[in-house]
């Protein structure tokens, strides 16, 4: 159970997926309670989560919405005053759910995304002609993964590519507080304390701005919103923009790490889908299973109910391991192994019922738009170092991937 609750333990895959394995196995729900962690069921098994999510009625998203710990949610109250943090759409139960939802809806249906469709196909050959003038190994990771992802939610927001590394920072230190790389304090509360105040003064002053002068963007569309008839209030509306620069960005850059990774230490796989690139929809959507980087959400019950037998009173919380649940031998078929032709392949990487991602098509696009560059344009691509993954249990991943790349002739940048 420490292995699956602690920030390192997500750091090393295969200590994990035994933890993940014997729990399936022997306590599928499972009683937690340890030290400075309020007590919780651990969900683990691909049933039970999908059970719970689509009982919305029975489960609350909020107020617990992730595993931390007693001292870190005493700091971050303090902030606040409020229960949590942030207040955005994960955190949300009906009726503000859907209300504060559909505010953006639009931007991520199938009509809008159609219209990023090419400038993805060019964003993607850009960040390959960066790397491609470069010698020696890069980091696909830092290099390729982070700023491709990240300029895509800049693009939809209207904020300028100057400072996407600076709210790239920010954004990864408030979903990653507890990796020692991507602390900004030494204590995870604080980190988390000096993320969320440094993105709301910027946030501040581009919703002031876009109150003063609208654009064709996101955050105009945000300002100037009014759930439920009236302006959206200061903590939400903050909140909204938090939710946006980090799950709009970290958990795409890491699917697409982890999905090379995957690759590399699969050449068979590797090489078939060199061979036959017509697989790639199916190969993103195992990349996405065997990543899964968002780990867990937890749930409330709002009444005495069960789970697969199990008693749960009003007031439990449950974390739900997808990563786990995407392992489940009683779902996938050789579920340890990475296969890109897996089908049916019903992973539950960006969740499942009302709280399902509401970008899972955009990060799909991104994947596919990248990996189809990498394909057409290089000839090998190997490991040249130690990959580091991120230490947390909430978001986890590939966060240094070293990797030497050999162009197709006719793409080396040198040569044209």
């Amino acid at each position: 159970m420490e292995v699956l609750i602690s920030s390192r333990g997500h750091a090393s895959p295969s200590r994990l997926e035994r933890a993940c394995a014997l729990l399936r196995r022997e306590a599928p729900l499972h009683w937690v309670e340890r030290p400075d962690v309020r007590p919780f069921w651990a969900v683990t098994r691909y049933a039970d989560i999908v059970s719970i999510e689509t009982r919305s009625g029975q489960f609350a998203a909020g107020p617990r919405t992730y595993l931390a710990s007693e001292t870190s949610e005493a700091v971050l109250q303090r902030v606040t005053g409020k229960p949590q943090l942030v207040r955005s759409l994960t955190e949300m139960d009906p009726p503000d759910h859907a209300v504060y939802r559909a505010i953006i809806q639009g931007a991520f249906a199938p009509p809008a995304l159609r219209e990023l469709e090419t400038w993805l196909a060019r964003w993607a050959a850009e960040i390959i002609d960066r790397i491609a003038a470069c010698s020696g190994p890069i980091d696909f990771a830092a290099d390729v993964a982070l700023p491709f992802t990240f300029r895509v939610i800049g693009r939809m927001l209207g904020t300028p590519e100057a400072d996407d590394a600076r709210l790239a920072r920010l954004a990864q230190a408030f979903v990653g507080a507890e990796d020692p790389q991507r602390r900004l304090a030494e204590s995870p509360g604080d980190t988390m304390r000096m993320a969320m105040l440094a993105l709301r003064d910027y946030f501040e002053a581009v919703v002031a701005d876009r109150l003063a002068y609208p654009r064709d963007d996101l955050t105009s569309l945000i300002a100037r919103a009014e759930p439920h008839g009236a302006a959206m209030p200061h903590y939400e509306l903050i909140s909204y923009f938090i939710l946006l620069v980090t799950a709009g960005h970290d958990t795409t850059a890491l699917a697409l790490g982890g999905g090379l990774e995957a690759l590399l230490a699969a050449p068979d796989q590797f090489a078939r889908l060199r061979a036959e690139p017509d697989l790639l929809d199916s190969a993103i959507e195992e990349m996405l299973r065997w990543t899964t980087p968002v780990r867990h959400f937890m749930r409330t019950a709002l009444g005495d109910t069960e789970v697969a037998g199990q008693p749960i009173r009003e007031g439990d919380a449950l974390a739900l391991f997808f990563h786990s649940a995407n392992r489940d031998e009683s779902v996938f078929e050789s579920a340890g192994a990475f296969l890109i032709d897996r089908s049916p392949n019903p992973h539950i990487a960006f969740g499942r019922g009302p709280h399902v991602c509401m970008g899972l098509q955009l990060a799909r696009m991104q994947m596919r738009a990248m990996f189809a560059e990498l394909l057409r344009r290089t000839e090998r691509i190997e490991r040249a170092g130690r990959v580091r993954r991120v230490q947390s249990p909430f978001m986890s991943g590939v966060s240094r991937l070293p990797v030497r790349i050999a162009f197709r002739a006719s793409f080396d940048a040198a040569a044209e």
